[in-house]
């Protein structure tokens, strides 16, 4: 398996118009141009990455092959805004997109949560230069990581890293992040850090840039794939086009914040959607029924024991409420914009996102345990990887705690308050 320098090197073709000298890639796919277009190569595209899922999950380390098949996809682009050569796919083709490829493999489909986040952000408040650079990487198949968290602080928010300016005036980074998902892979990395100014900006810099070291050290229990080790900045140039003022987005109704947690959401029901599949391909294909159903008459397969059916048409009906949920959501955040003028709709689209990934990640958790309960021992055997189903939604689940979402709901049902304006809700 390639070491964290050995990926650098891999990825110099990829860097494109973030610094490397190298041509961008070629006889890529072109980007969906409709939501059906993009749904019908997810679900190709997630019907490939399923064969492998729980190889890569045995395997840990970083999923080359698994990843350059999403770079290769035009999937990448959905979301470009048309003023940069993008489709201008919404949030609900989005949503649906990473659904149907985390019910497939959920830590691939998570390397894309970054990749979708951050170039909002850039086109929002970035310089016009800024925007054509980082939409002619994506457009030639740069896939964006991220580095945002620290260890080591009060807090995850609590920043060391910095953005200084040297004696020539050339803007540097230097810090450590952790939880970097994607960017061991990616062509650019978008970097949090705190300026000479003591506020929150973001910068974009290619993997392959001078003093950036990428660390195979993710050892989590799940979403494994993800290769969310570390990231060092050591003294990296950067370029001032692909720098924003990242706080400011957060003191004004934004729901940049909601469009992350859509995509988390959006796992969470792929990972019940997938869990649920699986429980099922098993009853049919190998699990045997209880003794007691078929001595009393009840059942000679698996699938006709009668408290199996029931079980599992009730978490069929949780599976499929969280996936109505989430395409509620995806809908109402697709009709207010990243910066809303009214503060109400910013919080609207927020809760419903909210509703959607509290619930998701709830009922992913359940049905990825419950999976063992319908199909019996025989379904523990590690030969099957099924309990990779319950460590993912687990892992990932507690990104953010979902009691908190809970609380800023039931607060704005009673009383409309307005909940807390920042990137994880």
């Amino acid at each position: 398996m390639p070491t964290a320098e050995g990926s650098a090197a891999a990825g110099n073709d990829e860097s494109g118009a973030l610094g490397s000298s190298d041509p961008p890639a070629t006889g890529l796919p072109p980007a969906p141009a409709t939501h059906d277009d993009a749904v019908a190569i997810a679900r190709t595209l997630a019907a490939r990455l399923a064969t492998g899922a729980a190889e890569r999950d045995r395997a840990g380390g970083v999923p080359w092959e698994a990843l350059a098949q999403i770079d290769r996809s035009g999937l990448l682009s959905l979301t470009l805004p048309t003023v940069v050569d993008g489709p201008g796919l919404g949030a609900p083709t989005l949503a649906e997109v990473v659904r149907l490829l985390a019910a497939a493999d959920p830590a691939i489909a998570q390397t894309l949560q970054p990749h979708f986040l951050f170039p909002t952000a850039l086109f929002e408040l970035g310089v016009p230069h800024g925007r054509a650079k980082l939409a002619a990487t994506i457009l030639a198949g740069g896939r964006i990581g991220n580095a945002v968290a620290e260890r080591g602080g009060q807090h995850a928010q609590d920043f060391r890293t910095r953005l200084v300016h040297d004696a020539a005036g050339h803007p540097r980074l230097r810090g450590r992040k952790y939880y970097c998902t994607g960017a061991i892979s990616s062509a650019s990395i978008a970097v949090t850090a705190i300026d000479e100014r003591d506020q929150q900006i973001l910068a974009f810099v290619p993997r392959d840039a001078p003093g950036v070291t990428t660390t195979d050290d993710w050892s989590a229990m799940g979403q494994r794939a993800t290769v969310s080790g570390t990231t060092t900045f050591d003294d990296v140039l950067v370029d001032p086009d692909l720098v924003i003022p990242y706080g400011e987005l957060f003191e004004a109704p934004q729901t940049l914040g909601a469009r992350a947690q859509l995509v988390h959401a959006a796992i969470e029901v792929g990972i019940a959607r997938g869990a649920l599949d699986d429980a099922a391909e098993f009853l049919r294909a190998k699990a045997r029924p209880f003794f007691e159903a078929v001595r009393g008459g009840w059942a000679e397969r698996a699938t006709d024991d009668p408290h199996t059916v029931h079980r599992f048409g009730e978490l069929d009906v949780r599976v499929h409420a969280a996936e109505a949920l989430l395409a509620r959501a995806a809908q109402h955040l697709d009709e207010v914009p990243v910066r809303p003028d009214d503060p109400e709709h910013a919080a609207e689209a927020s809760i419903a996102v909210a509703r959607a990934k509290a619930y998701g990640s709830e009922v992913a958790v359940l049905v990825a345990s419950d999976l063992f309960a319908l199909t019996g021992t025989s379904a523990a055997d590690e030969q099957y990887d099924l309990h990779r189903h319950w460590r993912n939604a687990r892992t990932h689940s507690v990104h953010d705690p979902v009691a908190w979402k809970y609380h800023h709901i039931g607060a704005y049902g009673i009383s409309g308050t307005l909940p807390p304006n920042h990137g994880q809700l």
